[in-house]
């Protein structure tokens, strides 16, 4: 069996400009003892036929299909499933990895077994390169969930046997758009995460994308922040962060764009 398993939930992604980057950066990754499990999610695009021709260059890439659209959580879900290794690793289609990823995080975990959740800090960028980054507390506390997730969803590794006992992905209408912060929280419930200091997973953050996000999901965020803030003791001190999602939600595109880009760094 593989070290880690990779997993990975592919949506029409046929038009999208760094699938061929992201998926070099796991297949020349330094640490070479992983499967990289992608479940391609009921695509109407060109996705499958895709996934089919990396699959044909490299044995360790493995496919499972949505014959409909189910979401992330319930993709992922799968692939956990069918996983065999003793890490899992997450990683999406439109990121992608510094080629010492894994062999850092696994080194790392390997050194501190008390650690059950394992992030990096990340290069934010676009079709024209680099433009800002985000870092995550090295140790990760509870308090540290209250103004946003803790971690970057596709930078973690996680031990296989605390995903186990958290029963995987939750899911949920209210965990559609949020089943990482959902997992991440049910995690700290039981076990410790950190994050490395180094950044090592490089994350797709253009305009296009922050158009698509729905003012329906920021509720559906104030909801799993409420149950997940109860679990971990946090309320009534995290009542006003339950609302945060509703209220940044109201705040005009451009305007929260220009805020957005000034804290993360774009020129």
């Amino acid at each position: 069996m593989p070290r880690i398993s990779v997993i990975t939930g592919a949506y029409n992604i046929g038009a999208c400009y760094s699938l061929k980057m992201s998926v070099d950066s796991v297949l020349r990754q330094t640490f070479e003892d992983f499967e990289f499990i992608i479940c391609e999610d009921g695509s109407t695009d060109n996705t499958w036929e895709l996934l089919q021709e990396i699959a044909d260059r490299d044995s360790r890439v493995r496919l499972l299909k949505n014959e409909k659209n189910m979401g992330l959580a319930a993709s992922l879900n799968r692939c956990l499933e069918v996983a065999g290794g003793d890490y899992i690793a997450r990683h999406d289609c439109d990121d992608y990895n510094d080629l010492h990823r894994f062999e850092k995080q696994i080194a790392f975990l390997e050194e501190h077994s008390d650690i059950s959740v394992l992030g990096t800090n990340v290069g934010l960028f676009d079709e024209n390169g680099v433009w800002g980054e985000q870092n995550f507390p090295q140790l990760v506390s509870k308090e540290d969930f209250l103004f946003t997730s803790p971690y970057k969803h596709g930078s973690v590794v996680f031990r296989r046997d605390a995903l186990d006992e958290t029963g995987g992905y939750r899911v949920s209408k209210e965990t559609y758009r949020t089943e990482d912060y959902d997992l991440f929280m049910r995690l700290q419930t039981f076990c410790k995460g950190a994050n490395l200091q180094e950044k090592l997973y490089f994350f797709c953050e253009d305009r296009a994308a922050r158009k698509r996000r729905k003012y329906r999901y920021r509720v559906d965020e104030a909801r799993v922040r409420y149950k997940g803030f109860k679990s971990l003791g946090l309320l009534p001190k995290g009542l006003p962060y339950v609302v945060k999602p509703l209220i940044v939600g109201l705040i005009p595109v451009k305007m929260l764009e220009k805020m957005k880009d000034s804290f993360y760094g774009r020129k």
